[in-house]
């Protein structure tokens, strides 16, 4: 059985991994689907243990490309809880560019995906709420409300869209 709260810290997972050519395009910067797949792979690691149950993601919320990665740059991956709902699970993931010769690291890319805890028969199942324990996770955490209500205002939008386009479907 989970824990009534955890700290945003307890769940966060780090990932480093090297550029290579095949992880590129011909511009030699990186592959948006390759780097989607790792932001959902990581943040998908991170609900689980942060609900201590299996996952499913319900949706990838912003995928913000900050700064091109190139081939051979260093790049960390950074995912934490940052909002819980009952089921739900805002993971926010930061992918820095790091420079292993003087220390320095700069955010590349941002993305917020959210996930629901499923249990055994795929049923929702409650998560543990979540706690900040320093300035970014205060931040991360006290603006969460408001990308909460723009994921809802999206997905009414994305529900009407789906109604309207399966309508014309049945008319053709």
């Amino acid at each position: 059985m989970p824990k009534e709260s955890k700290s945003m810290t307890a769940s966060k997972s780090i990932k480093a991994t090297q550029v290579f050519p095949e992880h590129t395009n011909h511009l030699n910067t990186m592959f948006g689907g390759h780097i989607m797949a790792n932001i959902d792979e990581i943040a998908a690691i991170t609900a689980m243990r942060h609900s201590e149950s299996n996952v499913v993601t319900a949706s990838t919320d912003s995928v913000d490309f900050l700064k091109p990665i190139r081939t051979g740059d260093i790049v960390t991956y950074e995912a934490l809880v940052s909002y819980v709902g009952s089921s739900s699970m805002e993971i926010c993931v930061q992918i820095n560019v790091d420079n292993p010769f003087d220390g320095t690291s700069e955010l590349a890319v941002l993305s917020f995906l959210t996930f629901v805890a499923v249990d055994k028969d795929g049923k929702k199942a409650s998560v543990p709420k979540v706690y900040p324990t320093n300035e970014e996770e205060e931040w991360l955490f006290n603006t969460a409300e408001t990308r909460v209500q723009q994921r809802m205002s999206k997905r009414t939008e994305s529900k009407n869209t789906v109604s309207f386009l399966n309508q014309i479907k049945e008319h053709k």
